[in-house]
């Protein structure tokens, strides 16, 4: 591919809001995310060792559409979208799938981890990555807070409201995700802080 084909191409995915690189994100490098490790707390499981990633101010959030670019985003990055609405106001996680989050517009107040957990505002055009296991509840948000939720290939989320069997627990430590962070693709942070094999879970592609 030519110089100038390579900036056609740009071009074309900037107009609806995708980039092969850091074009999508204002011609600047992605910012890494924070982190946060959380362990056990009380009846929620967490995952101590799968870190929740959260970017900030990484997607934009414009057009008559602005769902879209977030799902055309996890899409490409192998993370499909399964809904757009809002996150459940009473602690809960998932044993059957990793999840990641797209704040479209509006913004939240979170609570992760569980009861007395860490709360975490999240706004329009921020993204989370919350591993197998991470307990999240919305405490409020804005009239407009609207979310698009994408999962890995193949994985169906469950809602769970209490300590976990020995059954989730093991299917928890063995749970795939993609070889690829939905935000960044194969040179993201996922790739780096989630760790292969064991009680971390398994790459898939």
């Amino acid at each position: 591919m030519s110089q100038m084909n390579r900036r056609d191409f740009a071009a074309t995915l900037a107009a609806i809001g995708l980039s092969s690189g850091a074009e999508a994100f204002g011609q600047k490098k992605i910012e890494e995310p924070e982190v946060l490790r959380l362990s056990r707390n009380g009846w929620m499981p967490n995952n101590e060792f799968l870190p929740v990633l959260l970017y900030r101010s990484v997607l934009k959030s414009e057009g008559r559409d602005p769902a879209a670019t977030f799902e055309q985003v996890f899409r490409r990055n192998g993370w499909p979208p399964q809904w757009r609405n809002g996150v459940y106001d009473f602690h809960h996680y998932h044993s059957t799938a990793h999840e990641v989050l797209g704040f479209v517009t509006g913004e939240a107040l979170l609570m992760l981890g569980g009861e007395n957990g860490h709360k975490v505002t999240v706004r329009a055009g921020d993204v989370s990555v919350l591993p197998t296991g991470t307990g999240h509840c919305r405490l409020h948000a804005s009239e407009d807070f609207l979310v698009v939720g994408a999962y890995p290939p193949a994985q169906n989320w469950d809602i769970c409201r209490e300590a976990p069997s020995p059954e989730a627990q093991q299917r928890m430590r063995t749970l795939p995700f993609p070889n690829s962070d939905p935000v960044a693709g194969g040179s993201g942070a996922l790739t780096r802080l989630w760790h292969q094999g064991g009680a971390g879970g398994t790459r898939t592609g």
